[in-house]
């Protein structure tokens, strides 16, 4: 697996980490298919009974590594991105993530699939999708609306601006906001917490919970890859990524 997302797991919790701090744990293509494996061995193994997804406490994810995007685009459905996305849209174990700094497009899209989260007040959430001439994704396009509310989920979707841990608290993004050299500490507790109780209740009352829009998940997750994967090959996409590439702002006056 690779060394930038380490997996170790003790009393019933398995913890994934992003561990690229350098790069700001941006994700490359090799990175989604180790957080995929990771999710399935946890789904197989019956001593896992708990998922925790974290960073570092300066920061959770920047999102996609653009250079490692650009070389190695998604190409279908298996490619290594959407085998995440998938694998945890229906992981049926408890999943928390612990959110400290920046979580950047992907970085705040996967939350949307945790069941408890945790962040730093200094978490800064994000989905700049539109400013990349793309269009959201992991369902968000769904499930953001339903957990924001039309309007505010217009506002962090279509201005793609960032907004910080209390916001977050506020509309039900996040459980908890604590000091960030405490929240990895802390859902490492509440996983273990999860950890001791039957994980068969555990499974039945999630599946139970997201029963209901299951289906639309995966809806919508197929109808926004089809889209991001064509986005990706027009004019606007192209003049974000090569202004990102180029240090400079895009111009979007001719697309």
């Amino acid at each position: 697996m690779s060394t930038d997302i380490l997996t170790h797991t003790e009393a019933g919790v398995m913890t994934v980490t992003l561990n690229r701090v350098d790069k700001k744990n941006s994700i490359t293509a090799a990175m989604y298919g180790a957080m995929a494996d990771a999710l399935q061995a946890a789904q197989d193994d019956a001593a896992v009974r708990v998922v925790l997804l974290q960073g570092h406490e300066t920061i959770f994810s920047a999102g996609n590594d653009i250079g490692d995007f650009l070389n190695k685009p998604p190409a279908g459905t298996n490619s290594p991105v959407f085998r995440f996305l998938h694998g945890i849209a229906t992981f049926t174990k408890p999943l928390i993530a612990a959110v400290c700094g920046p979580a950047v497009g992907v970085g705040t899209t996967m939350l949307m699939h945790c069941d408890l989260v945790y962040a730093g007040d200094n978490a800064a959430f994000s989905m700049p999708f539109v400013n990349l001439g793309l269009c959201p994704e992991a369902a968000s396009s769904l499930l953001v609306p339903q957990m924001l509310g039309y309007h505010r989920a217009a506002e962090a979707l279509l201005m793609g601006e960032p907004f910080m841990a209390e916001a977050a608290l506020e509309v039900g993004l996040v459980n908890r906001v604590v000091p960030p050299t405490e929240v990895n500490n802390y859902a490492q507790a509440q996983a273990r917490k999860l950890a001791a109780k039957p994980v068969s209740s555990l499974i039945e009352t999630k599946r139970l919970m997201k029963k209901g829009q299951a289906q639309l998940v995966q809806q919508q997750m197929d109808e926004e890859g089809a889209s991001f994967r064509r986005m990706l090959g027009e004019p606007a996409a192209k003049e974000a990524f090569t202004a990102f590439m180029e240090r400079r702002k895009p111009d979007f006056s001719k697309v």
